[in-house]
């Protein structure tokens, strides 16, 4: 391309609390069409808004997770526009005074993405087309939202896709927001300009409600090659919000695009202005937890865990909560309890939520005791899994699966006894080894655990079988 790339990311994140932003409707999702609003949130006349105090409360610690300045004093404002699912005629929101300014997040290459600005704002509600007709549910009007606002500082689709990635783990780990976002709790709006390097900035698009980190690149790629067919053959860009048609791969036209004085904000009269006490800052300032990066940084620091592992397990809260736990207790190895996470625990629980609720029933003492024998090799790998698996889908305590057996270690002279058995029980495999086909290894090592019934520790069975047939080879 021969145009450079600029754009800047909106992302609305709906917040974590209980009840809606101005009255005491609930937030749970997928109830059914208008149960959950009342005269507040549906606009009837003379119906006032409260401000949620615990909304305020996220909003704050969001900025404070993005690292942005405080402001103290804000207050809130009307955005006047007209549309079916807003039954006010006007949105709630905050123009000149957000709770927030002056952030960033940091990508893998060093580059800061900064934050302009952080404001709350309702959600409006939910139009659903059905067999020709339009249908408005109103349970989603009134939930409270924040809206982080990027400065136009990401150059490629890929950077908006690391910026959205980390941007959701960090509110979901903060806990102001379940970030789930095929429930719609997160979505991006992607504004996009081209322009060559020598001339000035670009008209700018703004593609509406992407509800998933690859459609970022997706639609970003489509505009981008829409806007440079129009450039390349003499045309301008006309500023427009436009919609990304993911069946089709392409980006289309919803409207012209508004400016914030046809908004005609002013200054909510139902809402007072608010001031935030230093007593109350610092008090969220205390209750924020450690964030992803911080963490990241100490499983590499201080557990010695691998940065590829590491970053896996962070995604998930309610898993490196579990981890946390178990590394604690028992002296169990980090690095041996972060592999049965991932590789045993992980398969168990298939989806994300399960993964960040890590709802399993087996406690973390009990796992970290389950890790320690492994490591002490009183438990072989094969026998851990198996037991753990068990533990997770059927339950129970270690001792309804393990016995003394299973606990009485080998001595290296019984295990190199079954492995020269092996040997001596697979001459085609030690032949296929030797000729360099060393996929037939498995076939020793299923001979060992056989012979063993699966008291052989795997490992150490590969060591001896090595010095075997490096004799044989000589």
């Amino acid at each position: 391309m021969s145009y450079e790339l600029v754009c800047g990311i909106e992302c609305h994140v709906e917040l974590l609390t209980g009840s809606k932003i101005f009255c005491s409707c609930k937030t749970s999702f997928n109830s059914e069409p208008n149960t959950q609003c009342c005269p507040v949130c549906t606009g009837q006349p003379g119906a006032l808004p409260v401000l949620n105090r615990e909304a305020v409360r996220l909003a704050i610690r969001a900025g404070l997770a993005l690292n942005c300045k405080i402001n103290t004093s804000s207050h809130m404002d009307r955005k006047n526009y007209f549309y079916p699912d807003l039954p006010k005629a006007y949105q709630i929101s905050q123009l000149d005074e957000p709770l927030c300014t002056d952030g960033y997040i940091k990508l893998d290459s060093g580059k800061n993405i900064r934050i302009e600005r952080i404001h709350i704002e309702e959600d409006a509600g939910k139009l659903v087309h059905e067999n020709g007709y339009t249908y408005i549910d109103y349970n989603r009007a009134g939930v409270p939202l924040i809206e982080i606002v990027s400065k136009p500082d990401i150059t490629t689709p890929e950077e908006a896709k690391e910026y959205g990635e980390k941007l959701r783990l960090i509110m979901k780990s903060a806990g102001i927001s379940d970030c789930k976002m095929q429930e719609g709790s997160v979505r991006f709006d992607v504004n996009l300009s081209l322009h060559k390097a020598e001339e000035p900035l670009g008209t700018r698009t703004e593609i509406k409600n992407i509800g998933s980190l690859s459609n970022i690149v997706k639609a970003m790629r489509a505009e981008a090659k829409r806007q440079e067919k129009i450039l390349e053959s003499g045309g301008s860009v006309k500023q427009c919000t436009m919609r990304y048609d993911e069946a089709n791969d392409c980006v289309y036209i919803l409207r012209v695009k508004e400016n914030s004085d046809d908004y005609r904000f002013f200054p909510e009269p139902d809402i007072p202005f608010f001031e935030i006490s230093e007593a109350e800052l610092e008090e969220i300032k205390k209750e924020m937890p450690e964030l992803p990066d911080k963490r990241l940084e100490r499983y590499i620091k201080k557990l010695l865990l691998p940065k590829n592992k590491a970053e896996l397990l962070i995604k998930y809260s309610g898993a490196c909560a579990y981890f946390d736990s178990a590394v604690a207790q028992q002296g169990a190895d980090a690095n041996n309890a972060l592999n049965l996470i991932l590789s045993v625990v992980f398969a168990q629980l298939r989806t994300d939520s399960d993964k960040e609720s890590f709802n399993i029933p087996l406690k973390a003492e009990e796992f970290a005791k389950l890790v320690r024998l492994n490591d002490e090799r009183k438990l072989t790998a094969s026998k851990t899994k198996d037991t753990l698996i068990k533990l997770i889908t059927d339950g129970g305590a270690l001792s309804d699966y393990i016995t003394d057996k299973d606990l009485a270690a080998m001595s290296d002279g019984e295990l190199l006894a079954l492995c020269e058995k092996a040997v001596g029980e697979n001459p085609r495999a030690v032949s296929d080894i030797l000729s360099g086909k060393d996929k037939a290894k498995n076939v020793l090592i299923g001979s060992v655990m056989r012979l063993s019934k699966g008291r052989a520790d795997v490992k150490a069975a590969k060591k001896i079988l090595a010095e075997i047939l490096a004799k044989k080879a000589e």
